[in-house]
Parts: structure tokens; C-alpha cells; sequence
């Protein structure tokens, strides 16, 4: 009988906690493979001390060289951190559950992947407040505010939001990025049967792009007006994938 692995995620004061675009790749890709797991909850200002306690291995040689997801299998002894080198772990590992990189896609679904915060970087104005605000630790939200503060050049997060005229243009900035990344979906995608990047079953950058709406849906809230929009965009498509995507929304 296969040990349960342990997750670990950021937590949050939101139900059921989890809402990290990065650590949901990892949440649904455990429960699309019936994987079993169970979550292991870590505060921003404790994810360094975790990584060094686990022996993980820094997922940056940047500012911030320690971030979730993580993994840590009891069935293998195995401790790995980074979204994609966990699913490739997952596939190798549990070569009889489907398959996040079906063969000869995965260079092609990891460029995708690696390209997305750069195509979607003017997203970021928008949520950085509100994931902020999710933040259920004190430490947490200091820390949060400082690392964040600095990537916009120390500005406060209360001033990264657009305002007034200028929040219509940006948004129209993150509309046409999004369109855009669709437009590159459907064209990675091919003439492959079946909804999925791949086929039938939910590849990992399918994976990838549900995991940044549930992070939406989370952050902003299902009813937002600025979530509702992007249901609305690509002719509906990014409203039928989280919607497809809720049979894997697994809070354990």
C-alpha cells in the first residue's frame, strides 16, 4: 500500500487554506494521479527554515531561493521541491497513474510553462494586495510586504494596484495577455484529441493554467468583478477549465 507523500503548502486564513497558483499544480496533479497525500502547512517567513530542516534544495538562485511546492515521499525517501520537477518525479515514480508529461511533450509544456510569468507579468498589479490579504500569520504578511515591495522597485502594495483611467488600460494588458496564452494553447495544442493540451487526460500545462484561476478565484473571489471578467474572456474557455478542473480540488 503506497504511503501517503507529503505536501507542502502555504497557508492561508481562507477555507480549506490552500491558494498559491504554484503549490495547486502540485495539489491537483496528486489528486488527478489518486495519489494519496496529505498537506504539511508552512507560513512564508518558515518556508527557508523547512527546506534546510527537509534537505531540500533552493528552487532559485534569486532573491527568494526557497519557495512551495515541495514534496517529501515516504515510499522512496525521496524530498523534492519545484512544480515541474515534481510531476516528472510523479510520472517516473508512479509510472501507472496518467501521465502529467505524456512522452515526447515535455520540453514543449515546460517552455510553455517556464514563458507564462513573463506573457502574464501584468497580472501581478492586480493580486499582489490581495494575496497579501489571505496571509493568516503576522510574520507571514511582513514578509510578504517586504519581498514584494521590492520587486515593484518599494512601492507599497496599497500604490502597486492601478487606479482610476490607468486601471482600465492595465486591465486591458492583462485581457490581451491572456487571450494571448489561449492563442498559444490552441496552437501547442495541435490536432491532439480530446479537451487537454495532450489528449483525454489533463497534461501538465493544463495543469499549470487551471492552477492560476483557481489562485484567481481564491484571491480576488468567485465573485469579483475582475474574475467574472476573465471567465468571460477566450470565448468562455478559462471559466470551462476551472470548471472542469473542480473534481480535483482536494483540501486534505
Amino acid at each position: 500500500m503506497i504511503k501517503p507523500i507529503q505536501f507542502y503548502d502555504i497557508s492561508s486564513k481562507l477555507p480549506g487554506k490552500s491558494w498559491s497558483a504554484n503549490t495547486w499544480r502540485i495539489r491537483y496533479a496528486l489528486a488527478i494521479k489518486g495519489l494519496p497525500f496529505e498537506t504539511t502547512w508552512v507560513d512564508y517567513q518558515d518556508i527557508e527554515h523547512v527546506f534546510k530542516d527537509k534537505g531540500f534544495l533552493p528552487t532559485s538562485e534569486g532573491t527568494i531561493q526557497y519557495t512551495l511546492p515541495a514534496i517529501h515521499d515516504p515510499n522512496t525517501s525521496k524530498s523534492i521541491a519545484d512544480s515541474v520537477l515534481i510531476a516528472d518525479y510523479l510520472d517516473s515514480t508512479y509510472p501507472d497513474t496518467p501521465k502529467l508529461f505524456p512522452e515526447g511533450s515535455k520540453a514543449q509544456q515546460v517552455a510553455f510553462i517556464d514563458a507564462l510569468p513573463g506573457k502574464l507579468s501584468s497580472l501581478l498589479q492586480f493580486t499582489v494586495a490581495g494575496s497579501h490579504a489571505v496571509l493568516n500569520h503576522p510574520q507571514a504578511t511582513v514578509y510578504y510586504r517586504r519581498t514584494r515591495e521590492a520587486m515593484f522597485g518599494g512601492s507599497s502594495l496599497e500604490d502597486i494596484y492601478p487606479k482610476g483611467n490607468n486601471a482600465k488600460v492595465e486591465w486591458e494588458k492583462v485581457k490581451a495577455a491572456f487571450e494571448g496564452v489561449h492563442t498559444l494553447w490552441l496552437e501547442g495544442k495541435g490536432k491532439s484529441n480530446g479537451p487537454y493540451f495532450t489528449g483525454s487526460q489533463p497534461a501538465f500545462v493544463d495543469i499549470a493554467l487551471a492552477a492560476l484561476v483557481q489562485y484567481l478565484k481564491r484571491v480576488l473571489g468567485p465573485q469579483h468583478e475582475l474574475y467574472n471578467d476573465i471567465m468571460s474572456w477566450s470565448d468562455g474557455w478559462w471559466g470551462k477549465l476551472v470548471a472542469d478542473f473542480e473534481k480535483y480540488e482536494v483540501f486534505v
